[in-house]
């Protein structure tokens, strides 16, 4: 979805502030496998999912673990990096070819300065986000692999097709072999 009809569906404001906001975004087309982010970065950029699948992994011990999908009409920062001035410990990857609007946040800043409603639009993309990791952190704690199983594709429908059994096994917590067995047992 392009940025300015994501805006117009998530905060009432006038088509010209909407068409200002867009112009302050870069769009850029990238290809699968393609990183946004490094681990260790300082990146002060926000990036908008117009169209295509990335995710957010580190690694552990050399092992890849995936922490979240992000599909089209997503917004990620790093946090670290752009209210902490830590440098990020994640990466970020493209898992398909995409087109991805990017701004630095200091941008932003100035319209949240002078903006009730884009105030308003980065609490909500705040308490989204908030709510995503809570959301993460219960399902690792309390849920089992067949339940966070079934919420990723109540999630992302499509995440089969487009996200490697490995990310999605990681992603779950799981090991692609476990996975198999939960995706055997669901086409039953």
């Amino acid at each position: 979805m392009k940025l300015a009809d994501y805006l117009k569906q998530e905060i009432q404001l006038s088509d010209d502030t909407i068409q200002a906001f867009d112009r302050l975004w870069d769009s850029q087309h990238f290809p699968k496998g393609h990183q946004l982010v490094g681990a260790g970065s300082h990146s002060k950029k926000v990036f908008y999912i117009e169209k295509g699948l990335a995710r957010i992994y580190y690694l552990n011990d050399g092992k890849d673990i995936t922490q979240f999908f992000f599909d089209e009409t997503s917004i990620y920062t790093p946090i670290e990096n752009v209210f902490l001035n830590e440098y990020h410990p994640y990466y970020l990857e493209l898992l398909e070819d995409s087109t991805v609007r990017t701004v630095d946040f200091s941008r932003i800043e100035e319209l949240l300065d002078t903006n009730v409603k884009f105030q308003r639009f980065v609490r909500y993309i705040m308490t989204g986000t908030i709510k995503k990791l809570a959301d993460r952190l219960r399902s690792v704690q309390l849920q089992t692999a067949q339940d966070r199983y079934r919420i990723l594709l109540e999630t992302y429908p499509d995440i089969l097709l487009r996200a490697p059994l490995g990310h999605i096994a990681s992603y779950l917590g799981i090991t692609q072999q476990t996975l198999s067995v939960i995706r055997a047992k669901k086409s039953k």
